[in-house]
């Protein structure tokens, strides 16, 4: 299950606050957002848990850092980003140069997760299933046969979400315009 901005913001709050569950509650919901973003940069899934763990204890180490008034995916992926340095340079990686943007970039942070929160907000309009769907191929990148099996339905299942999602959100945005 997919957690919005304002949920995982307010868990960092409350475990800066000290209330232990919450933090413990963050950590656990970031595991598969921190997969997909380094399945998404990385070619070869053998050290992908190694970094989400190496993120995750440094969310717990550098919490400190994080500021209130700012979103938390922000924060979250530039420690992610830094985490994904670190190990290239560890393992003396070399990325072709095409591809460094995608790992560095910075600006527009800002506005992709204000863009995340839109698609959140689209998506919320859509059943659970239709949603989950969606989310899982168009924006995590997952196979239909990883979406099914992560969801535990059928590929076809997946399929059909998807497109009655989509054709369901063309709907609703072609009566707006």
């Amino acid at each position: 299950m997919r957690h919005s901005e304002a949920e995982l913001r307010a868990w960092m709050t409350a475990g800066l606050d000290g209330d232990a569950a919450a933090h413990a509650a963050l950590l656990r919901a970031l595991v598969p957002l921190l997969r997909g973003f380094f399945r998404r940069r990385m070619r070869g899934d053998e050290d992908i848990e190694d970094l989400v763990q190496e993120t995750l204890i440094a969310i717990h180490t550098k919490r400190g850092t994080y500021d209130r008034d700012r979103p938390f995916t922000a924060w979250l992926y530039a420690v992610a980003r830094y985490r994904l340095i670190d190990h290239l340079r560890r393992r003396r990686i070399s990325v072709p140069i095409e591809e460094v943007e995608a790992i560095l970039i910075t600006e527009g942070f800002e506005e992709a997760v204000t863009a995340r929160v839109d698609v959140d907000r689209l998506l919320s309009g859509l059943s659970g299933k239709q949603a989950r769907a969606i989310r899982d191929t168009h924006l995590d990148g997952l196979s239909v046969a990883e979406a099914a099996e992560s969801a535990q339905i059928g590929q076809s299942d997946v399929k059909v979400s998807v497109h009655r999602g989509l054709k369901a959100l063309a709907a609703r945005l072609r009566g707006r315009e």
